[in-house]
Protein backbone atom coordinates (compact mmCIF):
# COMPACT_ATOMS: atom_id res chain seq x y z
CA UNK A 1 0.00 0.00 0.00
CA UNK A 2 0.92 3.70 -0.88
CA UNK A 3 0.30 6.64 1.77
CA UNK A 4 0.77 10.09 0.91
CA UNK A 5 0.77 12.20 4.34
CA UNK A 6 0.67 16.26 3.49
CA UNK A 7 2.83 18.20 5.71
CA UNK A 8 3.65 21.58 5.60
CA UNK A 9 7.43 21.09 5.70
CA UNK A 10 9.67 18.31 4.57
CA UNK A 11 12.32 19.06 7.65
CA UNK A 12 11.49 15.85 9.69
CA UNK A 13 12.71 18.42 12.31
CA UNK A 14 9.39 19.74 12.31
CA UNK A 15 7.21 16.71 12.28
CA UNK A 16 6.12 15.76 15.75
CA UNK A 17 7.59 12.77 17.68
CA UNK A 18 4.08 11.08 17.91
CA UNK A 19 3.61 11.14 13.58
CA UNK A 20 7.38 10.30 13.19
CA UNK A 21 6.37 6.99 15.06
CA UNK A 22 3.44 6.50 13.47
CA UNK A 23 5.02 6.52 9.85
CA UNK A 24 7.78 4.53 11.08
CA UNK A 25 5.05 1.53 12.41
CA UNK A 26 2.93 2.12 8.97
CA UNK A 27 6.62 1.62 6.92
CA UNK A 28 7.01 -1.57 9.37
CA UNK A 29 3.75 -2.96 8.29
CA UNK A 30 5.53 -2.65 4.93
CA UNK A 31 3.52 0.47 3.46
CA UNK A 32 4.95 3.00 1.34
CA UNK A 33 5.07 6.83 3.20
CA UNK A 34 4.91 9.27 0.67
CA UNK A 35 5.69 12.78 2.69
CA UNK A 36 4.23 15.99 0.47
CA UNK A 37 5.32 19.02 0.75
CA UNK A 38 3.62 21.85 -0.89
CA UNK A 39 7.13 23.74 -1.37
CA UNK A 40 8.39 20.53 -3.18
CA UNK A 41 5.20 19.05 -4.73
CA UNK A 42 3.51 22.15 -6.51
CA UNK A 43 6.53 23.35 -8.37
CA UNK A 44 4.44 22.22 -11.29
CA UNK A 45 0.68 21.71 -10.97
CA UNK A 46 0.12 19.90 -14.19
CA UNK A 47 2.64 17.07 -13.13
CA UNK A 48 0.58 16.28 -9.56
CA UNK A 49 -1.05 12.49 -9.92
CA UNK A 50 -2.96 10.10 -7.90
CA UNK A 51 -0.07 7.69 -6.84
CA UNK A 52 -1.07 6.71 -3.55
CA UNK A 53 -4.09 4.48 -2.38
CA UNK A 54 -4.78 7.11 0.53
CA UNK A 55 -3.64 10.72 1.41
CA UNK A 56 -3.74 12.31 4.65
CA UNK A 57 -3.73 15.58 5.44
CA UNK A 58 -1.45 16.36 8.64
CA UNK A 59 -1.08 19.96 8.42
CA UNK A 60 -3.82 21.44 6.98
CA UNK A 61 -3.61 25.20 8.84
CA UNK A 62 -0.99 25.70 6.08
CA UNK A 63 -2.99 27.19 3.16
CA UNK A 64 -0.59 25.26 0.59
CA UNK A 65 -0.99 21.93 2.45
CA UNK A 66 -4.74 22.64 2.15
CA UNK A 67 -4.52 23.94 -1.50
CA UNK A 68 -2.30 20.76 -2.65
CA UNK A 69 -4.86 18.43 -0.41
CA UNK A 70 -7.63 20.29 -2.44
CA UNK A 71 -5.62 19.39 -6.19
CA UNK A 72 -5.62 15.90 -5.27
CA UNK A 73 -8.81 16.09 -4.15
CA UNK A 74 -10.04 17.42 -7.44
CA UNK A 75 -8.36 14.45 -9.48
CA UNK A 76 -10.05 11.84 -7.31
CA UNK A 77 -7.32 11.06 -4.79
CA UNK A 78 -9.02 9.32 -1.64
CA UNK A 79 -8.46 11.23 1.19
CA UNK A 80 -8.41 9.91 5.12
CA UNK A 81 -9.79 13.50 6.19
CA UNK A 82 -11.45 14.50 3.46
CA UNK A 83 -10.87 17.79 1.63
CA UNK A 84 -14.52 19.37 1.99
CA UNK A 85 -14.43 17.98 5.57
CA UNK A 86 -11.01 20.01 6.60
CA UNK A 87 -11.65 23.19 4.72
CA UNK A 88 -15.16 24.09 6.33
CA UNK A 89 -12.94 22.95 9.73
CA UNK A 90 -10.45 25.20 8.33
CA UNK A 91 -12.95 28.03 8.60
CA UNK A 92 -14.43 28.88 11.88
CA UNK A 93 -17.22 30.37 10.32
CA UNK A 94 -18.27 27.71 8.48
CA UNK A 95 -17.30 25.35 11.62
CA UNK A 96 -19.10 26.96 14.31
CA UNK A 97 -23.02 27.34 11.79
CA UNK A 98 -22.32 23.71 11.14
CA UNK A 99 -21.69 22.64 14.77
CA UNK A 100 -24.78 24.79 15.73
CA UNK A 101 -27.02 22.77 13.43
CA UNK A 102 -26.05 19.66 14.89
CA UNK A 103 -26.82 20.80 18.45
CA UNK A 104 -23.44 20.61 19.86
CA UNK A 105 -22.80 23.27 22.41
CA UNK A 106 -20.90 26.15 21.20
CA UNK A 107 -20.56 29.89 22.11
CA UNK A 108 -22.61 32.64 20.54
CA UNK A 109 -20.46 33.09 17.22
CA UNK A 110 -20.22 37.35 15.42
CA UNK A 111 -18.70 38.11 12.64
CA UNK A 112 -17.93 42.06 11.39
CA UNK A 113 -15.71 43.62 9.56
CA UNK A 114 -14.07 46.19 11.98
CA UNK A 115 -12.85 44.89 15.49
CA UNK A 116 -14.54 48.73 16.84
CA UNK A 117 -18.28 47.05 15.07
CA UNK A 118 -18.13 44.77 18.17
CA UNK A 119 -17.92 46.97 21.08
CA UNK A 120 -21.40 47.18 21.48
CA UNK A 121 -21.29 43.28 22.19
CA UNK A 122 -18.71 43.85 25.20
CA UNK A 123 -21.59 45.28 27.14
CA UNK A 124 -22.80 41.57 27.34
CA UNK A 125 -19.57 40.58 28.43
CA UNK A 126 -15.90 39.74 26.99
CA UNK A 127 -15.44 38.36 24.12
CA UNK A 128 -12.76 35.82 22.41
CA UNK A 129 -11.51 37.66 18.72
CA UNK A 130 -9.26 35.46 16.83
CA UNK A 131 -8.48 35.02 12.54
CA UNK A 132 -11.54 32.82 11.21
CA UNK A 133 -9.33 30.70 9.21
CA UNK A 134 -6.22 30.96 12.40
CA UNK A 135 -5.36 27.72 14.37
CA UNK A 136 -2.77 26.50 17.52
CA UNK A 137 -4.08 29.36 19.17
CA UNK A 138 -2.25 32.19 16.53
CA UNK A 139 -3.88 35.70 16.79
CA UNK A 140 -6.63 34.26 19.69
CA UNK A 141 -7.18 37.41 22.42
CA UNK A 142 -9.83 38.22 25.04
CA UNK A 143 -11.39 41.10 25.37
CA UNK A 144 -13.11 42.62 28.34
CA UNK A 145 -13.51 46.28 27.10
CA UNK A 146 -12.80 48.63 24.44
CA UNK A 147 -9.41 49.45 25.16
CA UNK A 148 -8.43 45.92 24.70
CA UNK A 149 -10.23 46.22 21.59
CA UNK A 150 -8.40 48.96 19.88
CA UNK A 151 -5.04 46.94 21.17
CA UNK A 152 -6.28 43.33 19.88
CA UNK A 153 -3.67 41.92 17.32
CA UNK A 154 -5.88 41.80 14.23
CA UNK A 155 -6.26 44.09 11.45
CA UNK A 156 -9.52 44.72 9.90
CA UNK A 157 -11.33 42.44 7.68
CA UNK A 158 -13.04 39.11 8.16
CA UNK A 159 -13.17 38.82 12.41
CA UNK A 160 -14.33 36.21 14.12
CA UNK A 161 -15.47 36.58 18.05
CA UNK A 162 -17.04 34.44 19.90
CA UNK A 163 -18.62 35.36 23.31
CA UNK A 164 -15.67 34.27 26.24
CA UNK A 165 -17.14 31.94 29.19
CA UNK A 166 -14.51 31.97 31.26
CA UNK A 167 -13.28 28.23 32.05
CA UNK A 168 -13.47 26.68 35.36
CA UNK A 169 -10.01 24.92 35.46
CA UNK A 170 -7.93 23.73 32.76
CA UNK A 171 -9.63 22.97 29.16
CA UNK A 172 -10.95 19.35 27.94
CA UNK A 173 -9.39 18.24 24.72
CA UNK A 174 -11.20 15.25 22.99
CA UNK A 175 -9.90 12.94 20.72
CA UNK A 176 -11.74 10.21 18.84
CA UNK A 177 -9.99 7.05 17.15
CA UNK A 178 -12.14 5.19 15.19
CA UNK A 179 -14.91 4.36 17.61
CA UNK A 180 -12.68 4.83 20.99
CA UNK A 181 -12.58 8.29 22.65
CA UNK A 182 -9.35 9.95 24.63
CA UNK A 183 -9.62 12.50 27.35
CA UNK A 184 -6.83 15.26 28.27
CA UNK A 185 -7.02 17.99 30.49
CA UNK A 186 -4.70 20.85 29.57
CA UNK A 187 -3.90 24.64 29.84
CA UNK A 188 -4.01 27.28 27.96
CA UNK A 189 -2.40 28.15 26.42
CA UNK A 190 0.10 25.32 26.52
CA UNK A 191 4.03 26.22 25.93
CA UNK A 192 5.73 23.46 26.90
CA UNK A 193 5.42 20.14 25.98
CA UNK A 194 4.86 19.05 28.89
CA UNK A 195 2.07 21.40 29.04
CA UNK A 196 0.56 20.25 25.58
CA UNK A 197 0.66 16.43 26.77
CA UNK A 198 -1.71 17.45 29.78
CA UNK A 199 -3.69 14.72 32.29
CA UNK A 200 -5.47 12.16 31.32
CA UNK A 201 -9.34 12.20 32.47
CA UNK A 202 -12.43 9.53 31.98
CA UNK A 203 -15.13 11.40 29.78
CA UNK A 204 -18.67 12.14 31.04
CA UNK A 205 -21.54 10.59 29.47
CA UNK A 206 -22.53 14.05 28.59
CA UNK A 207 -18.67 14.52 26.85
CA UNK A 208 -19.18 11.37 24.70
CA UNK A 209 -22.47 12.36 23.55
CA UNK A 210 -21.12 15.81 22.73
CA UNK A 211 -18.40 14.30 20.52
CA UNK A 212 -20.42 11.59 19.01
CA UNK A 213 -22.39 14.77 17.24
CA UNK A 214 -19.42 16.29 16.40
CA UNK A 215 -18.20 13.58 14.46
CA UNK A 216 -21.85 13.07 12.94
CA UNK A 217 -21.91 16.71 12.24
CA UNK A 218 -18.67 16.48 9.58
CA UNK A 219 -19.45 12.63 8.78
CA UNK A 220 -15.74 11.51 10.68
CA UNK A 221 -14.27 9.57 12.75
CA UNK A 222 -11.04 11.05 13.52
CA UNK A 223 -10.82 14.17 15.08
CA UNK A 224 -10.37 16.17 18.19
CA UNK A 225 -12.30 19.16 19.85
CA UNK A 226 -11.91 21.33 22.52
CA UNK A 227 -14.21 22.07 25.01
CA UNK A 228 -14.72 24.77 28.07
CA UNK A 229 -16.86 24.43 31.18
CA UNK A 230 -18.31 27.50 32.60
CA UNK A 231 -20.70 27.73 35.20
CA UNK A 232 -21.50 24.38 34.79
CA UNK A 233 -21.84 24.42 30.88
CA UNK A 234 -19.95 22.67 28.35
CA UNK A 235 -19.02 24.76 25.48
CA UNK A 236 -17.05 23.48 21.99
CA UNK A 237 -14.61 26.17 20.88
CA UNK A 238 -13.20 24.46 18.23
CA UNK A 239 -12.58 21.49 16.48
CA UNK A 240 -9.67 19.50 14.19
CA UNK A 241 -9.45 16.98 11.77
CA UNK A 242 -6.31 15.59 12.49
CA UNK A 243 -5.21 17.40 15.87
CA UNK A 244 -1.51 16.43 17.38
CA UNK A 245 -3.48 13.53 19.54
CA UNK A 246 -0.82 14.87 22.23
CA UNK A 247 -1.47 13.06 25.75
CA UNK A 248 -3.49 10.06 24.20
CA UNK A 249 -1.59 6.74 25.40
CA UNK A 250 -0.04 4.67 22.39
CA UNK A 251 -1.15 7.67 20.65
CA UNK A 252 1.26 6.73 17.22
CA UNK A 253 0.29 2.99 17.53
CA UNK A 254 -3.58 3.74 17.06
CA UNK A 255 -3.12 6.66 14.27
CA UNK A 256 -1.26 3.81 12.79
CA UNK A 257 -3.20 1.32 12.65
CA UNK A 258 -6.34 3.41 12.16
CA UNK A 259 -4.91 4.58 8.43
CA UNK A 260 -3.73 0.97 8.36
CA UNK A 261 -7.04 0.26 8.04
CA UNK A 262 -8.85 2.75 6.19
CA UNK A 263 -5.93 2.36 3.45
CA UNK A 264 -6.69 -1.36 3.45
CA UNK A 265 -10.40 -1.02 3.13
CA UNK A 266 -9.30 1.29 0.22
CA UNK A 267 -7.60 -1.22 -1.43
CA UNK A 268 -9.18 -4.04 -1.03
CA UNK A 269 -13.22 -2.90 -0.38
CA UNK A 270 -15.71 -5.60 1.06
CA UNK A 271 -17.06 -7.75 -2.16
CA UNK A 272 -20.53 -6.65 -1.86
CA UNK A 273 -19.49 -2.85 -2.64
CA UNK A 274 -17.07 -1.72 -4.99
CA UNK A 275 -14.22 0.48 -4.25
CA UNK A 276 -16.00 3.38 -6.51
CA UNK A 277 -19.43 3.40 -4.58
CA UNK A 278 -16.88 4.03 -1.26
CA UNK A 279 -17.19 8.08 -1.08
CA UNK A 280 -14.28 9.46 0.32
CA UNK A 281 -13.81 9.82 4.42
CA UNK A 282 -16.68 7.52 4.48
CA UNK A 283 -14.83 4.32 6.08
CA UNK A 284 -15.64 2.82 9.10
CA UNK A 285 -12.57 0.58 9.62
CA UNK A 286 -11.91 -2.41 11.74
CA UNK A 287 -9.16 -1.74 13.60
CA UNK A 288 -6.69 -4.19 15.09
CA UNK A 289 -5.96 -2.05 18.29
CA UNK A 290 -8.24 -3.17 21.25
Amino acid sequence: MNIGIILDAPAPARISPIIAEMIGLLEEWGVSVKQLSPSTVLADLAQLRVDCDLYVFKKSSSKLALSLGGALHAIGARMLNPYPVTAMLRDKIIASRVLQAHDVPTPDVYIVNSLMQLKPLLAAGPLVVKPYDGSQGRGVRVVENCAELREAALSDGLIFAQRYHRPQGRDYKIYCIGDQFFGVRRVWPATTYAEKLGEPFTLTPEMRQIALRCGQAFGITLFGIDIVYSDGRPYVVDMSSFPGFKGVPNAALRLADYIYAVAKQAVHPPANRPVDAVPSGAFTPEVKYG
